[in-house]
């Protein structure tokens, strides 16, 4: 473990970099970009990078950057935070708000924000790539700063994957990454084991035989085997699983016809899987392609539905053994009444476990709160945490800027000073 006097001598600039931080922050909240899109972000990150001596690849799987700064012989240690933002329009009366619009996948222009917090996850990166650069005498090794795209549609790590990054660079000891949510600003959650779930999303179209509302008997009525079907999926959870067992199946999307009285040829459902295990997994994925094609079929379909897989999140498994070093250093930094570990995972889904169970390196992933502590505890005191405190992905969702800021960049410097000193 790092010792007090590196982790001192490290954050001893934090004061100093933490206005211009601020600004950078509040640039890339105002400026938001789409998955696979996020060109300005991108640039950003790499001109910050270079400005602290970093040896700086661009492009990596689209739009990813990966930084190195050599110091010495010692462990590579790889930091990584994703930069895409969503298809939200911003609702947080900040002066800093986003009025971005972009265009999504299927062509639709679309308002954009920084709902997810992944404009702090990069201050975060930035910050702490700056500060260990600064204080090159407390720390030997590599490290390996990579800036993500895509996490929100669960491409980002792969593309990076394949884009050669384990033949391009080196391979890291350990790869450490945080996330922003929900809870008292600044304080820390981390979990060994499986800490989010895996996810899978389907789109799956129902195909029926269009006719005039007047004469249903002409008809394959698609909506009503789109109906039939979602109320059937629905028993894969209350039926199929046990109750010591954990899965969540939602249908978010039901899009069939146009007009009140004409039956449409087809429908289409999208549909979103949480799990924690692999078999269950498997089982429920199977279960859905069961109740889809035999709706189908009872419902005298012209022909089968299409299932057709949209994204894929794996598991996020923290290593046990160096998830429990990570906690100890937080522990001795903030100590024990700011570091919490999680009784159960998330069911939230991150593509960033695929960088470890891909190149065979412990991986660690842990949580810090961003919400204004008095608004967060007034909350909890009436008992409306859910109802009055913005969760990720919500239009009102903004982490309030201090302490928020100094606390990851807090938590990432102790974390990877913690990994260069093993």
């Amino acid at each position: 473990m790092s010792d007090t006097s590196q982790i001192r001598s490290v954050l001893g600039r934090l004061d100093d970099i933490l206005g211009d931080l601020e600004g950078f922050y509040r640039d890339l909240h105002a400026h938001p970009e789409l998955s696979l899109r996020e060109h300005r972000t991108a640039e950003k990150a790499a001109a910050h990078l270079r400005q602290a001596g970093f040896e700086v690849t661009a492009g990596v799987g689209g739009t990813g950057v990966v930084g190195l700064l050599h110091n010495g012989n010692g462990p590579t240690v790889m930091l990584r935070a994703d930069m895409d933002a969503l298809p939200v329009k911003e609702a947080t009366g900040l002066p800093y708000a986003s009025a971005e619009v972009g265009t999504d996948s299927d062509g639709n222009e679309v308002p954009v924000m920084h709902a997810c917090g992944h404009d702090m996850h990069v201050s975060w990166l930035a910050g702490t790539a700056s500060l260990l650069a600064g204080a090159a005498g407390s720390w030997k090794g590599t490290l390996m700063a990579v800036f993500q795209p895509a996490e929100e549609t669960a491409q980002g790590a792969q593309a990076m994957i394949d884009d050669g990054l384990f033949d391009r660079f080196p391979k890291p000891k350990v790869i450490l990454g945080q996330h922003v949510m929900p809870g008292i600003a600044g304080r820390i959650g981390y979990r060994p084991g499986t800490t989010q779930a895996a996810a899978d999303s389907l789109q799956v179209r129902l195909f029926g035989r269009g006719a005039h509302g007047s004469m249903p008997e002409s008809s394959v009525d698609p909506v009503v085997m789109a109906a039939a079907t979602v109320m059937r999926l629905q028993t894969i959870v209350s039926r199929e699983t046990a109750a010591s067992q954990a899965v969540v199946v939602t249908i978010g999307a039901l899009q069939a016809g146009t007009k009140d009285n004409v039956i449409p040829d087809e429908a289409v459902l999208k549909i979103n899987v949480r799990s924690f295990d692999e078999a269950i997994r498997r089982h429920t994925l199977d279960a859905i392609e069961r109740i889809v094609n035999a709706e189908a079929q009872a419902s005298g379909a012209p022909k089968p539905p299409e299932i057709t897989a949209t994204e894929h999140y794996p598991l996020t498994v923290n290593d046990a053994e160096r998830t429990g070093r990570v906690a100890a250093a937080l522990r001795t930094h903030f100590g024990d009444d700011r570091v919490d570990e999680l009784t159960a995972p998330y069911a939230a889904s991150e593509d960033f476990g695929s960088f470890g169970t891909e190149w065979g390196v412990p991986s660690v992933f842990w949580y810090l709160g961003g919400t204004d502590p008095d608004t967060y505890r007034a909350a909890q005191a009436a008992g409306r945490v859910a109802q009055d405190i913005p969760t990720n992905h919500n239009p009102a969702f903004a982490p309030v800027l201090h302490p928020t800021i100094e606390a990851g960049v807090q938590t990432m410097v102790v974390a990877a000073l913690d990994a260069f000193s093993t």
